[in-house]
């Protein structure tokens, strides 16, 4: 029985190869890691089958030589990084060494591809959601009269989350922020800011809104921000959310579902600002119109007493005496009737400028 050593088996195996070293191949397939190290960039490429088990799987080198302008290239085509779980169309070599065995070098990207794919998947999360009936939640939430007690999920030495504290204070209003840490970009973003909403909807109650911010960093760390998961959380949060993740290029699904999307941090902080000096012109506007209508109402009550006053005035005894008329008493009480007086009876008839006693005879 012929038998070979290892080596001289790779040998026989880079022989076979050797007719398709020479080409290159356009490739489909998912990146399942990604490592950059001294410049060059190691992939696991997988294909999967529809029941989810694993097709296929190579490993994949960009060499340094390449990567940086194949990376740029690609960041400025898709707004993206190239990242874990991203589908991928890329030129390859095929490459068999005795000691590493087969790999692929990559010589080229199409991002086309890739935004095909982003696009495909954004669009599925965007009517899966509306199929589950959560997509429009959030906005029928109705926002409070103040909204001041704002629980904020960024990342805690993010320049973004600073301005937007800073520019509150300086309102002069009374906000009350609570951060909850996050990360807001790379492949730990969506869990990390999964579990932040978590922790604020454990303490549901001491809060008005959730105000979502990220201020900086690259367009191409934003794809969290289009995640299912994320946005079903979000759609069917209990408070109010707030979103300002400092982009501008496009609206993510996050934006799409948040009760109030706004551009950046500091666009979030102008909105809460402007909402609290119109509810304080308000407020002043109704004092207004409540001391006008107690103006209004000790006027009225001045001119009723005065009408009253002229009333019993009119009534008086010494007005209707001093129109000529006279009141006839007998024993201490007025006679209203000739028939009742009885011959003798002493008599005392009252005028404005005294009385006159008689007796009837």
């Amino acid at each position: 029985m012929k038998n070979y050593s290892l080596s001289e088996l790779a040998a026989l195996v880079q022989g076979a190869l050797e007719t398709f070293a020479q080409e290159t191949f356009w490739v489909r397939a998912e990146i399942a890691s990604l490592t950059v190290r001294n410049g060059h960039a190691y992939l696991e490429l997988v294909e999967k089958a529809p029941s989810g088990l694993q097709a296929a799987r190579m490993r994949a080198t960009c060499w340094s030589s390449l990567y940086p302008m194949l990376d740029a290239f690609f960041r400025e085509e898709t707004g993206r990084a190239l990242q874990t779980g991203m589908q991928v169309l890329i030129e390859v070599e095929i490459d068999f060494h005795a000691v590493y065995g087969f790999s692929l070098n990559i010589r080229n990207i199409d991002p086309r591809f890739t935004l095909g794919d982003m696009a495909r998947q954004r669009q599925l999360t965007i009517l899966r959601l509306q199929q589950e009936g959560v997509f429009g939640m959030q906005h029928e939430l109705v926002l409070p009269t103040v909204v001041n007690r704002l629980a904020v999920v960024s990342a805690e030495q993010a320049a973004g989350y600073g301005d937007f504290c800073h520019q509150l204070r300086q309102s002069g209003f009374c906000f009350r922020t609570t951060l909850f840490p996050a990360v807001m970009q790379g492949e730990r973003a969506e869990q990390s800011l999964l579990q932040a909403l978590a922790e604020v909807a454990e303490r549901e109650r001491d809060f008005d809104a959730v105000v979502i911010i990220r201020g900086g960093g690259a367009v191409s760390d934003l794809g969290c921000f289009d995640a299912y998961t994320l946005a079903a959380v979000c759609a069917q949060f209990p408070l109010p959310v707030f979103t300002g993740i400092g982009h501008t290029r496009d609206v993510s699904v996050l934006d799409m579902v948040a009760h109030t999307p706004l551009k950046t941090p500091t666009a979030v902080a102008a909105f809460l600002i402007t909402r609290m000096e119109r509810l304080l012109e308000h407020v002043q506007h109704l004092r207004q119109r409540v001391e006008q209508c107690g103006e209004r109402q000790r006027l009225m009550r001045r001119h009723r007493i005065e009408m009253l006053r002229q009333r019993l005035m009119a009534c008086s005894p010494e007005r209707i005496f001093a129109r000529g008329y006279s009141l006839a008493m007998a024993g201490g009480k007025v006679v209203r009737s000739a028939a009742a007086l009885e011959p003798g009876t002493t008599l005392t008839t009252c005028f404005l400028d005294g009385e006159v006693k008689s007796v009837v005879s």
